[in-house]
């Protein structure tokens, strides 16, 4: 009797260790699976450690969002396999997507809370948007080029990022139908700070734009009560915001 008690407790040992062997292998497996199934996502964690947290971009939130968005989805085709390189790329249209870095910076600067509705001017690629997408209530964004306009929604769109609104227009007119906003970032750069977008901004409202001609600043602006405060950031090389007809 303790001769079959002994052999049927190494078979119950033995079927243990397989189950735990099973269960680590199909763990192991699954992750290489995801790895192999979205390699980018070892592309953008890289990309925001050694680009955008190691400059002094340290919102959790802002570099979560940054980790989880697939960013070769918002360039073309011929230049998705630099998407996650530490420099700007052409989308079409004399335009750009932003260095990493930039982006980082220019939303942690927002301060946003998650709450927020925020006015984007210059939705490009889309990419930007889709980071605040992650971070606000409400992100309206503007794109003078039509044609970027209807791709960027539709990428938008088509990844669930629901909660943008993308237009065609004129960025110095802000949306004042959606007037005021907590936060407005523009990614084009004006030769003067647009008084149309300080007046949409909420009192304590905070603004990012790059300013100038051939030397820009990267500002930030406080919305006060009677005027505004402006802060130099750093020195930046934007495309120029134009208007529709340029």
């Amino acid at each position: 009797m303790n001769g079959i008690l002994s052999i049927l407790a190494t078979l119950f040992f033995l079927a243990f260790l397989l189950i735990i062997s099973c269960s680590s292998r199909n763990r192991r497996t699954s992750e290489f699976y995801d790895l192999y199934q979205d390699p980018w996502k070892e592309k953008a964690t890289r990309m925001v450690n050694s680009q955008i947290a190691s400059r002094g971009v340290t919102d959790a939130f802002v570099l979560r969002a940054m980790k989880n968005t697939p960013r070769h989805l918002f360039v073309p085709d011929e230049v998705s396999h630099l998407a996650y390189n530490d420099h700007p790329l052409p989308i079409g249209y004399n335009q750009t997507i932003s260095q990493p870095y930039i982006v980082g910076l220019m939303t942690e600067l927002l301060e946003l809370s998650g709450d927020e509705k925020v006015l984007e001017i210059g939705t490009g690629s889309g990419y930007q948007a889709s980071i605040l997408s992650q971070l606000v209530t409400e992100c309206y964004s503007i794109e003078v080029v039509e044609e970027l306009a209807i791709r960027s929604a539709k990428t938008l769109a088509d990844l669930g990022y629901n909660n943008v609104t993308v237009k065609f227009g004129d960025g110095y007119q802000g949306w004042p139908e959606k007037a005021p906003f907590d936060a407005i970032i523009v990614t084009a750069a004006p030769e003067e700070i647009p008084e149309k977008l300080v007046e949409q901004l909420k009192e304590g409202g905070r603004m990012v734009v790059p300013v100038g001609k051939y030397y820009q600043e990267l500002l930030l602006i406080t919305k006060k009560e009677k005027g505004f405060r402006r802060k130099n950031i750093i020195p930046v090389r934007f495309v120029p915001m134009i208007h529709p007809d340029q």
